[in-house]
């Protein structure tokens, strides 16, 4: 298997780095500037949640009480910018906000570990 490699990465992820944790696909992943990163090896993976039943990328007009209704999701917004399939989704509450057109679709929960 190939990596998809974060270079010139300096930062070095774990328990207490500060940025929040995904589990992912087995294993832990760590939210950073808008990446999915995982440690291996020497170097950081570039990691995206996969479209899934569990995280899909379909439209579903999701009203959610994690913010107001009137909430724009954006750099900047408050909510973590998440890597899911060939999009960005925003993290809030435990699971995947996706801005569609006046409305979010669910693009499912992950699980924030900590």
């Amino acid at each position: 298997m190939s990596c998809d490699t974060h270079h010139d990465h300096t930062h070095k992820h774990g328990p207490d780095c500060g940025h929040t944790q995904i589990e992912h696909d087995g294993h832990v992943d760590f939210l950073h500037d808008g990446h999915l990163h995982h440690p291996h090896q020497s170097h950081i993976d570039e990691h995206q949640i996969e479209v899934t039943d569990k995280n899909p990328d379909d439209c579903n007009h999701h009203n959610c009480a994690g913010h107001d209704a009137d909430h724009v999701h954006g750099p900047d917004c408050g909510h973590e910018a998440v890597p899911h399939g060939e999009h960005t989704d925003y993290l809030v509450d435990g699971h995947l906000h996706h801005p569609h057109g006046d409305h979010c679709d669910n693009h499912g929960p992950v699980k924030v570990i900590g």
